[in-house]
């Protein structure tokens, strides 16, 4: 989401009303077979490639999938930003037993996953809700309510997640069910990086970052328990994940492990 790339297609400009617009607009490129999504800047909010809709073509992305070294069979999934609804569609087609919630404010980002990102229609395992994400996690309908959630929350500067409050965090954490987790992507060469750690410190019991890719991205798991880190058990994990979905997950136990 934070990869520096020029924006060479304003898509659906034409369509916007003559009045300041609410959002940055929502703009694409194309390069060597792969599908970006900007807000009408040089940062990158996400990408498909267009051969292979369903994959997350980016690293942060399959790193924001790491939950899965614990959990293997979650029931509720919640993704806060929808981007390029690559992590949604994932969830969607990898765990077919599991409810898929994407919570997007913009409309049409929304819109343009369905047309141009290969999102599938809702139905009774996906619903995608066009609203804040803060509301949606203060929503008391939600607590308890989720195995995992997924939060990639930028907006067209990239200087940060768009929330990163103690508050914010502890009602992420009320969402979840006892095991669950809550990944996050953040900025690490950005102030806004050590802000985030704290508050998810705060609320959370256990916090752990991935190595960093990209140009900053860093991927931190939430966990609503400390976890028990088995490093025979981890790379057990990890090797039927790599044999059921190609993940790299073996280097996500690596990164998991490293000395911090």
């Amino acid at each position: 989401m934070l990869i520096k790339r020029k924006s060479i297609e304003q898509a659906e400009s034409s369509r916007r009303p003559a009045r300041k617009p609410k959002f940055a607009p929502v703009t694409l490129s194309e390069q060597d077979g792969v599908r970006y999504l900007h807000f009408g800047t040089e940062w990158v909010q996400g990408a498909m490639r267009i051969r292979k809709p369903d994959w997350p073509e980016l690293e942060y992305a399959q790193q924001m999938m790491a939950w899965m070294l614990f959990i293997e069979a979650p029931r509720a999934i919640a993704q806060l930003g929808l981007g390029t609804a690559t992590l949604t569609k994932y969830c969607y087609k990898t765990f077919p037993e599991a409810l898929v919630t994407a919570v997007e404010l913009n409309p049409s980002v929304i819109a343009i996953c369905a047309s141009m990102f290969k999102m599938p229609p809702e139905d009774e395992r996906l619903r995608v809700l066009e609203m804040d994400a803060l509301d949606f996690v203060n929503d008391p309908a939600n607590a308890d309510a989720f195995d995992v959630l997924q939060c990639d929350l930028y907006d067209a500067t990239a200087r940060g997640p768009v929330l990163d409050t103690p508050e914010f965090y502890q009602a992420c954490n009320a969402c979840l069910r006892d095991g669950g987790i809550m990944s996050v992507n953040l900025f690490g060469d950005h102030p806004s990086f050590a802000r985030n750690i704290k508050a998810m410190k705060f609320a959370f019991a256990h916090v752990i970052c991935l190595p960093e890719v990209h140009d900053g991205n860093v991927v931190a798991l939430c966990f609503k328990q400390r976890p028990a880190i088995d490093p025979e058990a981890l790379a057990a994990r990890a090797a039927q994940i790599v044999a059921a979905t190609k993940l790299p997950a073996k280097s996500w136990v690596k990164g998991l492990l490293a000395p911090k």
